[in-house]
């Protein structure tokens, strides 16, 4: 509603590419935002904001790693909503970031009805958790501009069925950009760092000035 369009003009004007990272529990957000932030934290300036239940757990597992990290405690509440997310950035110098990245509660189907004024709403989905999650969860399959298929390195020892997932993710979600990668090996993780890198508006600007030099 009226609050995430204020966050989102908020975001626009200040130059901040801002995602919305939503998966169920245990996909794999919190062990790819640890290795994003150690090869990305010298290069563009991240900010973090992780929705959790009950725990700061996962902000303490990103502190220390060279970027803003805020811990919102949800309580009962299954999903961050605009207004938390707005709260959160009064702690958060907007100005000199490039990306802010919403950790979502761990969660497949509430976080789906919330804008928090994002620019992009990326789901993950592991290669343990079985082919099915996009079936099961359509509507938040349905509104992700990034699927991101998480722990590639486990699929043989899962059984993951790779064919069966993309034609699953394909059928509710033709539009979504798919990535694969294993935030563990590194393994396609270029995709996401060029989603990144290539979407922080100022970083890009000062790319290309720098380029015209």
């Amino acid at each position: 509603g009226h609050l995430a369009m204020h966050n989102r003009e908020r975001f626009e004007e200040e130059g901040v590419f801002v995602v919305n990272m939503m998966s169920s529990p245990g996909a794999g957000k919190t062990r790819l935002l640890e290795r994003t932030l150690d090869d990305l934290a010298s290069i563009l300036n991240i900010a973090v904001i992780t929705g959790d239940l009950q725990t700061d757990n996962d902000a303490q597992r990103l502190w220390g790693r060279g970027a803003q990290v805020v811990p919102v405690t949800t309580g009962t509440t299954c999903h961050l909503e605009a207004d938390s997310v707005s709260r959160a950035c009064e702690v958060i110098d907007l100005n000199p970031l490039d990306v802010l990245v919403i950790e979502n509660v761990g969660n497949l189907v509430c976080p789906a009805s919330f804008d928090l004024g994002e620019a992009c709403r990326v789901v993950l989905m592991s290669t343990t958790e079985g082919e099915d999650k996009p079936l099961k969860y359509p509507p938040m399959f349905k509104l992700a501009d990034v699927v991101i298929v998480t722990k590639t390195d486990l699929a043989d020892a899962a059984g993951f069925d790779r064919e069966k997932a993309v034609a699953n993710i394909r059928s509710v979600t033709p539009q979504a950009r798919l990535f694969e990668l294993s935030a563990k090996s590194g393994e396609g993780l270029n995709d996401w760092y060029t989603l990144l890198l290539d979407s922080a508006p100022r970083h890009f600007a000062a790319r290309e000035s720098a380029a015209t030099v």
